[in-house]
């Protein structure tokens, strides 16, 4: 191999993989889904043992509280939100993410792998895509929430952005269909 030549992901190096978690059943699904087939025990699927393998990288963006102007009045004097409802909002974001994240971060010490976490806030779709980027992720793994074609329309799809947008490989992880055993 030439000098400088770039090794492929898993040659030599820990293979990088990000999950994207939000509050649905199918972002932890994938999770669950990623550990058990991808990083299995400390070693990829690549079935290279390394000193670190096993790391997994948990991404949730939570959305941007934007304090709201209303019009009061014949004058249309402003009524800003006031600062401390405007805190309380951030605060009660900031305990939603870390208890989405800590969840996550059960599911992976049980498993006994290590991972670590990243809190992003903005625009889901494009905050992972960037997220991969700066991390040089080798992949990125997001569950599906299972949107029919006319609500994917009008809502997007994360999981679709991401598929077109994300400069490393996706894996999309369906939900697993239900059940459809019926009680007595």
């Amino acid at each position: 191999m030439e000098a400088g030549a770039m090794l492929p992901p898993g040659a030599g190096r820990k293979m990088r993989v990000m999950v994207a978690i939000d509050e649905s059943d199918g972002s932890f699904y994938a999770l669950q889904w990623a550990l058990d087939n991808i990083i299995v025990n400390g070693v990829t699927a690549t079935n290279e043992p390394s000193q670190d393998t096993g790391m997994v990288t948990l991404v949730h963006v939570q959305h941007p509280f934007q304090p709201a102007i209303y019009p009061v009045g014949p004058g249309a004097a402003a009524f800003y939100t006031p600062p401390n409802i405007v805190e309380s909002v951030r605060k009660a974001q900031q305990e939603n993410s870390a208890a989405i994240l800590s969840r996550a971060l059960k599911i992976c010490n049980d498993k006994m792998i290590k991972a670590e976490t990243l809190i992003m806030e903005g625009d889901a779709k494009d905050m992972i895509c960037q997220a991969t980027e700066q991390m040089h992720v080798d992949l990125l793994v997001v569950g599906s929430r299972g949107l029919g074609k006319i609500k994917r329309a009008f809502l997007g799809s994360v999981s679709d952005y991401c598929a077109h947008h994300t400069k490393c490989p996706i894996l999309i992880v369906r939900p697993p269909p239900p059940s459809t055993s019926s009680r007595p």
